[in-house]
């Protein structure tokens, strides 16, 4: 690590030489390059992108780490990975795909297009929105620099402490998901906040909570989810970071700590961070919906109803996650009827959702392929969902290939097939630019198939008693030929995020600029010319009911009517001290895994004194006066 240390100041310093030296030269060539742009950038559409591209690296990431297992598991007595490596990347791959890939691309999502739908101008904080996404992208790097220093994590993603302490993880692995993910923790609870105050205070004229897109009202009860689940994640972090680093006695049975308790705390986080990653997926399937078949989104207040009410009884589930601890049958009675409500409004919107295509003019573009797609997927998972939630079933499905199938259903078949959508469908608002339809479908039916080849058959693994976390089962008893129809399957996934990234790279080449309404959309971020100036909106639009954009099309108006007369409007100003501010905690939370509390404190000092700066940051932003709104109307 100090060899890297040195490296890195090296290589700054003999940069500084080549470019004309630290002076103040340097500083204004520096800013004046697009690298600047984007480390700077408080604009919530360029943290949008950076979130939702880091999501998709993590992604690719975590689908080779799941590739590299079902390898593995080709045949049985492989030795390809077995032992730790086998762990490490079973720990990786699920830290990445929950954290490091859904997440981003969430919030990437929200980010872009929130805002847009609410018709700011921008996020509530916009440097708070700079800080999150650079916490994140700190803590996810941080997490990941085990695979090159000292060994990745290796206790599972969800680090039980029975595995997770000293006496049976030693070396550093393990402090690199507990450094990581509070890095990163930080930064999501940040945008959590953000994203509350943009949607309660942010919203233009006539946009009442019950006029709001329901992506945005699926945002805004993931926003609170985050708040509130956030927290017993960070404490159960800082707890077992204290047990490893400090010799502390939290979850050690032997020195009177409780293993059970970390199990509580994480779970208290962990199954509404469930719902933190498929209510937005909820939302995404509600506005593609209603777009592709021409029609307002059926029975919206109850689809509005049920969204609150998953949120609330997200957090009276977690105990389904610990039926066989030994809690006793009251508890575990109560926790199973809770999980079985749960099922009540998710199956409203799932009949929402048929009900507005019934009747409707509907077209199938690649974006509805996936949101197809995903009806029964998901609702797959949600069966399987249901039959877990019995207790005395879970003693036999648990620890079995059964719940892999179930949550993958769920994770991959809900929230990633919808985020596919999402990114078909925000594309062009995103980048300004198309994805090709021909490419996407070959990218929809193999990774569909091919996701359904993989999860399917490991029902059955399940069902013949293969259990979960294993590098090698026995020959001749009937695993071999599911399991490799499972690697198959992953096989063709793999292939289809290959042709996914060949359009992406297609799409970034091409020269063509998409329409600004390309799909004949409903809501307001259609309403803005493509590309997405950095101020949104010239004049503010007033909203006069749901649907916003397509009433005043029906209206025979090809705009919307401005709330206010035009005039000059004031945006922040971008600022480097979230880049600063994040190595600082990066530094420092190095140190500490290194057990280097020299530059563990020295990182800590150096994120307080960053933290000084922005105390006396004297830059208020800037107007954009409404001669330059003008030209920048007759030249367009």
């Amino acid at each position: 690590m100090g060899t890297l240390l040195i490296m890195i100041v090296f290589g700054l310093f003999f940069a500084a030489i080549f470019t004309g030296g630290y002076n103040n030269t340097l500083i204004q060539r520096a800013r004046k390059t697009t690298a600047w742009d984007w480390l700077t950038s408080v604009d919530h559409k360029k943290i949008g992108v950076m979130y939702f591209m880091a999501g998709i690296f993590y992604f690719v990431v975590g689908g080779l780490e799941a590739l590299f297992m079902r390898y593995q598991l080709l045949v049985p007595g492989n030795d390809a990975f077995v032992g730790r490596t086998f762990n490490e990347l079973l720990t990786m791959h699920g830290t990445t795909m929950i954290f490091f890939a859904a997440m981003p691309l969430i919030f990437g999502l929200i980010n872009v297009v929130m805002p847009l739908q609410i018709g700011a101008r921008d996020v509530a904080f916009p440097f708070l929105n700079s800080l999150g996404f650079w916490l994140f992208f700190f803590g996810a790097l941080l997490t990941n620099m085990g695979w090159i220093f000292g060994g990745a994590p290796d206790a599972g993603w969800t680090s039980y402490v029975q595995l997770a302490l000293n006496e049976y993880s030693p070396g550093p692995g393990v402090d690199y998901y507990v450094l990581g993910l509070q890095i990163a923790g930080a930064g999501t609870t940040m945008s959590g906040i953000n994203f509350l105050v943009t949607i309660l205070n942010m919203r233009t004229k006539g946009m009442s909570l019950l006029r709001m897109p329901m992506f945005t009202w699926t945002s805004l009860i993931t926003s609170v989810l985050i708040i509130f689940a956030m927290p017993p994640l960070t404490i159960a972090l800082l707890l077992l970071m204290m047990d490893r680093l400090f010799g502390a006695n939290f979850f050690d049975h032997v020195m009177g700590g409780s293993a059970v308790l970390w199990e509580h705390l994480f779970w208290i986080f962990g199954h509404p961070e469930v719902y933190i990653v498929v209510l937005p997926a909820f939302g995404i399937m509600s506005d593609i919906f209603s777009t592709f078949s021409k029609k307002k989104l059926f029975g919206y207040n109850s689809m509005v109803f049920a969204t609150s009410l998953i949120g609330f009884l997200g957090f009276m589930v977690w105990v389904h996650h610990m039926f066989t601890v030994g809690l006793g049958p009251v508890s575990n009675s109560i926790f199973a009827i809770a999980t079985m409500l749960i099922a009540i409004p998710t199956g409203i919107k799932v009949f929402n959702w048929l009900f507005t295509m019934w009747g409707g003019e509907l077209t199938f573009p690649v974006a509805m392929k996936w949101a197809i797609g995903f009806i029964p997927t998901f609702v797959i998972g949600g069966m399987t969902g249901i039959m877990l939630a019995a207790p005395p079933a879970d003693f036999q499905y648990q620890d079995s290939y059964f719940v892999v199938a179930h949550f993958h259903y769920v994770l991959i078949g809900g929230t990633v097939f919808a985020l596919l959508a999402g990114a078909y469908y925000w594309w062009p608002k995103m980048f300004g630019k198309m994805l090709s339809e021909r490419l996407g479908n070959w990218h929809f039916w193999l990774f569909f198939i091919g996701f359904h080849l993989t999860f399917f058959p490991q029902h059955f693994l399940g069902l013949f008693g293969m259990p979960r976390r294993v590098f090698t089962y026995e020959p001749n008893v009937g695993l071999e030929y599911i399991n490799q129809v499972s690697t198959f399957g992953a096989i063709l996934m793999g292939i289809g995020t290959i042709i996914f990234a060949w359009n992406m790279i297609q799409s970034f080449r091409s020269k063509k600029i998409a329409a600004a309404d390309p799909w004949d959309g409903r809501s307001l971020e259609w309403a803005t010319e493509t590309p997405v100036p950095f101020y949104n909106f010239a004049q503010l639009p007033e909203v006069r009911g749901v649907d916003a954009f397509w009433l005043e099309k029906q209206a025979g108006n090809k705009q919307m009517t401005p709330a206010e007369p035009l005039g000059k409007i004031h945006m922040p100003s971008g600022s480097h001290i979230p880049f600063l501010m994040s190595i600082a905690l990066f530094v420092g939370g190095w140190g500490l895994i290194a057990r280097s509390w020299q530059i563990g404190v020295m990182g800590l000092l150096a994120f307080g004194v960053t933290m000084f700066m922005r105390s006396f940051d004297r830059d208020h932003g800037f107007y954009v006066k409404p001669k330059e709104l003008l030209d920048k109307e007759a030249k367009s």
